[in-house]
């Protein structure tokens, strides 16, 4: 009789445990995903708490979310626009620009999309400072120039179709900057390929200058680079042309040809 006692009694503490593990398991279930409830409202106020909190790592989690459960909500573009931008602020620019790039095809006629254009432009504006680039201050013209030149046609475009928009001033400032930048890096390009003797690389690199970036005063700079690089090939004629035009844009200038030249006559003698 007590074996059977004892036998009752380990079948009940193995019901108990067999009942209590679903449960357990359902417990831990509902703390990994405490969003699997949630209404596509809340779900986006969530996204958008975080996302002013400057948690962007939770709020990216969560704008997926509601994109991968509500993909034709009414909370679903605005959604899209705003992961773009906490890709952006948590250094993921490809990401980002995925996101903004997906906006504006889907979302053409949609009344922000100048503010894809806009976020588009400064993901490339920053893209290639990343966090050293930040912290060392680093001169734009000294980097590579195609993410300069993709930010500059993303203000441009925003600016062309959307001239009234509240992010045009901000990237009329932007794309003058990018213009001086990249019009600085083909002069130190051209100043490089001075150094080296590549005469005719660093004239081109010059000329380039002048026909694509005018009014950046790099023109001054290309201008000597010109000068130079043809007084170095003994072509006098072309030499005192990009001389003459040098001194007539720019009579302050420092250089100076006839300096220049009486340097080279002394060091000759």
């Amino acid at each position: 009789m007590s074996k059977l006692r004892s036998l009752a009694g380990f079948a009940s503490a193995l019901l108990l445990v067999t009942t209590l593990l679903p449960a357990c398991k359902s417990t831990g279930d509902d703390k990994y995903d405490e969003t699997r409830n949630w209404s596509a409202e809340r779900l986006y106020n969530e996204a958008k708490a975080e996302l002013l909190a400057g948690d962007y790592k939770k709020a990216v989690e969560y704008y997926q979310k509601l994109e991968a459960r509500y993909p034709y909500g009414r909370y679903a573009q605005q959604a899209q626009l705003e992961l773009a931008y906490a890709y952006y602020k948590d250094v993921e620019p490809v990401l980002a620009l995925a996101e903004t790039d997906r906006f504006i095809k889907l979302y053409p006629e949609h009344p922000s999309v100048d503010y894809a254009y806009y976020l588009k432009g400064l993901i490339n504006f920053n893209e290639d400072l990343g966090v050293f680039g930040g912290l060392a201050n680093q001169d734009m013209s000294e980097r590579d120039p195609r993410a300069a030149i993709e930010s500059f046609e993303s203000f441009r475009e925003l600016v062309q179709r959307f001239p009234d928009s509240r992010y045009a001033p901000d990237a009329y400032v932007r794309m003058r900057y990018l213009l001086n930048a990249l019009a600085n890096n083909e002069v130190r390009v051209g100043e490089y390929y001075l150094r080296r003797k590549a005469y005719v690389a660093a004239v081109n690199r010059a000329q380039y200058v002048l026909t694509n970036y005018p009014k950046t005063p790099a023109v001054e700079q290309a201008l000597i680079v010109m000068v130079k690089a043809y007084d170095a090939m003994g072509l006098t004629e072309l030499r005192d042309d990009a001389d003459r035009l040098l001194k007539l844009n720019y009579p302050s200038t420092k250089y100076s040809l006839a300096s220049r030249q009486q340097k080279k006559w002394w060091q000759a003698w």
